[in-house]
């Protein structure tokens, strides 16, 4: 026989790997049994319940809230009313048995207070459906009867808890409610029953919109805002990508994520469209993560990149001044600071969506947020008016303060958080080293390689701690002494993240000739992939860091052999040479647009009789980068243990 902690955590699991039941770390499930008190040795009543900012679909134990049923409902009786209910959050800690697991969330209470076994709290695109259409009470009568019973808005919290356990208490033919603006929550004796009741709730929805819904919620097709053909509209946006995160990255550097699905295309293809997004989306769980409303280009899809460009900067402005002024209009004393004005969704009508965050994960699931609004504004125009919460309890949640201590328990940004680097030759050796280096220091790595299988393989380490590897890492197979091929592999790392900002040149045969030994073909081979190679990779990184507007970094791995001769390497120290001196030539030009070019010297052989590993040469790469050499341009860094006749003077 399972335990309530088991039967909670595979519930939890199949409701979370379906996006029709939730979205990433939204909503909760929780389940009540006993357990013996260490302290005393006689049974208890628990609560274990999903903990803050956990995830449905990979929930652990660990991730679980654990707490004594006893002395969570006892709070009823210190409950200081719904002026102060935000202070119950911190007498949770009171109710913990043991350590008590994970962080309780703002829905602990919702959890405890309703007299049933288990509950789930989900956040279903059909469940806001009806939670976010304008006569969603009257939707929830006709479509469920009495099984299902509406409960209006009301901001989460110990209040809400309270009124949905007397719903219960009041209706106990009922299997679940709707919570207005906000979702479903279902409860059972059983957990198998309690998912059936989730799972109902949402199925019957589906089926009744599916039914009874209007064919084109959205409107006609405006002309000119069709979808361009694939490879003109990944183009495009490759083109406007750099561009766009630079502007929302005007308060705090963000990684991006590009979404051109049917359904967002599709979207902004209709009339319909400028209304609805001005509505903003339609849940907490939607606007904290993807702010209340989208910047949307108001251009069709194929108007002059120019003129896009320009506009995007005019409605930029304009996005700043609005969400300031919605800022002003609902603050009051005690209200947080101003986090940032920039928008974290963008839509480019015949292009798709470019949502932003601190980091990739964070940029994705913006994306998807928005998507599933833009599912619950399909289904709710279909059946009814869209209609989400007035504006001013979107701030309350935005700005609340206990969302803002949420943000203060977060950790410190790594040094290289929201940096978009790519390396060359990082299949293996010191490019591998690097690659693995920045990724460490928090930067998304572009893999690129002229051997894609090791590309791949070195990707692959790199995100397999993430929720997703191509968060954290994706690979480019190209060759650098191909032109095109390098532009190809800078739009890959474009669309996969955003831009640029950090590029190791790093690509480079090593080879030991005399020159009555070097052939025509080695020296051309040598100057193609060192000296050719670094320029074609620093001219379109820097199209793209212009472009951005947010500076960058260009480092190229050179050689102690471009400080001084030797024999036997006339090919490979001419082509070093080349390519360190354009080092100095670019850190002189780049500077105005806050470029710095730096090169590391790296040599295997030394008086020190220490090896130099890829893994020093990757340190001197993220001294150059991560922050504290930012005044630091034109410089070449030895990495060789001393090799005398290498020092630069």
């Amino acid at each position: 026989m399972s335990s309530p902690v088991e039967e909670l955590l595979n519930r939890s699991h199949r409701l979370g790997a379906d996006p029709r039941n939730t979205n990433f770390a939204g909503g909760n499930t929780s389940a009540k049994g006993t357990a013996v008190d260490p302290a005393t040795g006689s049974d208890v009543e628990l609560i274990w319940v999903k903990g803050s900012g956990g995830d449905l679909g990979t929930l652990t134990e660990a991730g679980l809230a654990v707490l004594r049923l006893d002395r969570l409902r006892a709070l009823t009786g210190v409950y200081p009313g719904v002026e102060r209910e935000d202070e119950m959050v911190a007498a949770f800690e009171f109710c913990a048995f043991g350590k008590g697991g994970a962080a309780p969330s703002i829905d602990t209470a919702m959890h405890g207070l309703v007299e049933a076994p288990h509950v789930d709290h989900l956040h279903p695109d059909a469940g806001l459906v009806i939670a976010a259409a304008a006569d969603g009470e009257e939707l929830t009568r006709r479509i469920f009867g009495d099984r299902v019973v509406w409960v209006p808005w009301r901001r989460p919290g110990f209040q809400l808890g309270l009124d949905i356990a007397a719903i219960k208490a009041e209706n106990p033919q009922a299997i679940g409610c709707i919570l207005g603006g906000h979702g479903i929550t279902a409860w059972a004796d059983t957990s198998a029953r309690c998912e059936a009741n989730s799972l109902e709730i949402i199925r019957t929805i589906e089926a009744y919109v599916a039914e009874h819904g209007e064919p084109e919620p959205f409107g006609p097709v405006l002309s000119g805002y069709q979808p361009l053909p694939e490879e003109e509209r990944r183009a495009r946006a490759a083109a406007l990508f750099p561009i766009i995160r630079g502007l929302a990255s005007t308060d705090v550097r963000q990684v991006g994520h590009f979404t051109d699905t049917p359904a967002v295309l599709d979207f902004l293809s209709r009339a319909e469209h400028p209304r609805l997004t001005a509505l903003g989306t339609s849940c907490p769980d939607h606007f904290l993560r993807t702010k209340v409303v989208p910047m949307v280009l108001d251009l069709p899809a194929g108007a002059p990149i120019e003129e896009a460009v320009a506009r995007l900067r005019e409605r930029h402005a304009a996005y700043r001044e609005e969400y300031r002024a919605y800022y002003e209009r609902h603050a009051v004393p005690g209200s947080p600071a101003m986090r940032g004005a920039d928008p974290a969704i963008v839509l480019v009508p015949g292009v798709g969506m470019f949502s932003f965050g601190k980091d990739k994960q964070t940029a994705r699931v913006a994306g998807e947020f928005y998507l599933n609004a833009i599912n619950v504004m399909r289904g709710a125009e279909a059946v009814s008016t869209y209609a989400p919460i007035p504006e001013v309890e979107k701030f309350r949640i935005e700005y609340w303060e206990l969302e803002e201590a949420k943000l203060r328990r977060l950790p410190a940004p790594k040094p290289l958080a929201g940096r978009i680097a790519l390396v060359t030759g990082g299949g293996s050796g010191i490019g591998a080293g690097t690659a693995r280096r920045l990724a460490a220091e928090g930067a998304c790595v572009v893999v690129a390689d002229r051997d894609p299988a090791a590309a791949e393989k070195v990707a692959a380490e790199l995100g397999a701690r993430a929720y997703r590897p191509s968060d954290a890492a994706v690979a480019a197979g190209v060759d650098v002494t191909d032109e095109q091929q390098i532009a190809a592999a800078f739009r890959e790392a474009v669309l996969a993240f955003g831009g640029v900002d950090l590029i190791v040149n790093n690509a480079g045969p090593s080879l030991s000739r005399s020159l009555l030994e070097t052939t025509v073909q080695d020296w051309d081979l040598q100057h193609d992939v060192m000296a050719r190679a670094s320029f074609l990779v620093s001219r379109e990184s820097a199209r793209i860091m212009i472009d951005q507007g947010m500076g960058g970094d260009i480092v190229s791995i050179s050689s102690t052999g471009s400080a001084f001769a030797g024999p036997d390497t006339v090919a490979y120290g001419a082509a070093k040479a080349g390519q360190a001196h354009q080092v100095r030539l670019l850190a002189a030009e780049l500077g105005e647009h806050g470029i710095r070019v730096n090169g590391v010297n790296p040599a295997e052989r030394t008086p020190l009789k220490r090896e130099v590993l890829p893994e020093h040469v990757a340190a001197a790469v993220f001294a150059l980068t991560g922050g504290d050499l930012s005044l630091t341009t034109g410089l070449h860094i030895p990495v060789d243990a001393g090799v005398t006749a290498a020092f630069l003077r």
